[in-house]
């Protein structure tokens, strides 16, 4: 019998969402399995069944390829909340495993964000990232990137938190920051540590620009998962530090 992928931390039978399971517990649950889970994107319903197909537990959506599928254009927040919503809609009814939906800056400030974790809740989605970039935000391959303030970006994930008591929902929260490219590493880990203790379910440092940067990342809130996405650092030692992480979604 061939031997099973390293890049399914998930045993098969942990996979996909349970009767009676939201897809946030769904989520929770595979998160809670030790290892690495990869996340492939995807930017519509054909997308979502290939990743679910391919065996991987945890699918996402992401803004940049929702903006450039949907609309042509780059990501740049040009796409809307309530396009992001009908896209992610029309993905979560195609697929039974849990979804992670990208949530850009949350589309406003605090009250706007509220609607965003109630409209991507709504829309079936496990989890929904928010990052802390400035409006109108920029893509995260690009330089240049601006940070709202520390004070600004903890109350945008603790109205997402209350947003989620609000609603009786397990929504899973994925806090970024951008503050690594914008500002320093140490800002970023700084704004991660605090976005765990506002409530955050999983933290991102985005752009990480070496393996002892993205050390530093795992030793922050060591209980909570981290996420990744390689882009200085190659994949697979991303995959292997998450790993050794013990919880991560890479």
């Amino acid at each position: 019998m061939a031997a099973r992928s390293p890049y399914f931390a998930a045993e098969e039978s942990a996979r996909g969402i349970r009767p009676g399971e939201s897809p946030a517990a769904a989520l929770r649950r595979i998160l809670a399995t030790p290892g690495a889970h990869q996340a492939p994107c995807c930017f519509d319903a054909l997308g979502a069944r290939l990743v679910e197909r391919a065996g991987f537990p945890v699918g996402f959506m992401g803004g940049f390829c929702v903006s450039a599928a949907r609309l042509g254009l780059p990501d740049v927040g040009l796409i809307s909340y309530g396009e992001m919503v009908d896209q992610g809609r029309l993905i979560n009814e195609a697929v039974s495993i849990p979804v992670i939906g990208d949530g850009d800056n949350g589309y406003g400030n605090s009250m706007n964000i509220k609607r965003t974790i109630k409209g991507y809740m709504n829309a079936g989605f496990a989890g929904i990232m928010l990052e802390d970039q400035v409006a109108p935000k920029a893509c995260g391959h690009t330089e240049g990137r601006k940070v709202i303030s520390r004070e600004e970006a903890i109350m945008h994930i603790k109205a997402a938190v209350d947003a989620r008591k609000e609603s009786g929902s397990d929504i899973v929260i994925v806090a970024r920051t951008d503050s690594r490219q914008a500002i320093s590493l140490d800002e970023a880990l700084w704004r991660v540590k605090a976005f765990a203790d506002a409530g955050a379910d999983v933290l991102f440092i985005d752009a990480l620009a070496s393996v002892e940067e993205m050390k530093a990342f795992c030793a922050v809130a060591p209980e909570v998962p981290k996420m990744s996405e390689p882009k200085r650092v190659p994949v697979l030692v991303t995959f292997t530090l998450c790993s050794q992480g013990g919880k991560a979604d890479a």
